[in-house]
């Protein structure tokens, strides 16, 4: 079976738009306990604020390196988590928050653009392709989000 442009971009939005296998970003973070979002758990180096913020500047780099010719690569792991003293309040949140959302709605809409060639080589990348980095989106973003889910269930702030 060959897979042509049309069906992998079906696929690929399919999955942006709505996860099976796991409960989406949005779900994790609704109605989330403001007192919570700065707790740590025992053996965990990061809160749930600082882990939707890595998810959100890690997302937004990745959409930054598919679309700028001009991307600046984000020293690791430095850039990619908020600094573990900083602590975040709801206006944080909300903003964390908000920035994955808007970054995912960038990226759906260059999935869904029929002039986005999905399996073109990014040409100031090494090798990536808009469709590889679409999957490592949607792979990162999962891991963390049953990462949030399990900070939820283990503070008693989950009704999942």
């Amino acid at each position: 079976m060959m897979i042509t442009d049309a069906k992998l971009r079906k696929e690929l939005l399919d999955y942006l738009e709505h996860p099976r296998t796991h409960a989406p970003f949005a779900a994790a973070v609704k109605d989330f306990p403001v007192a919570f979002i700065n707790k740590k758990l025992p053996k965990v180096p990061y809160t749930p604020w600082m882990l939707i913020e890595h998810i959100r500047v890690t997302q937004h780099d990745m959409v930054d390196f598919m679309r700028n010719k001009h991307y600046q690569e984000l020293e690791w792991p430095k850039d990619y988590w908020p600094d573990p003293k900083q602590k975040a309040d709801k206006n944080m949140w909300n903003a964390s928050v908000k920035g994955y959302e808007d970054d995912m709605r960038a990226l759906t809409a260059m999935v869904k653009n029929p002039k986005t060639d999905l399996l073109a080589r990014i040409p100031w990348g090494d090798g990536q392709t808009i469709a590889r980095e679409v999957i490592q989106v949607i792979d990162h973003a999962g891991y963390h989000t049953g990462e949030l889910i399990l900070f939820r269930r283990m503070m008693g702030a989950w009704k999942g």
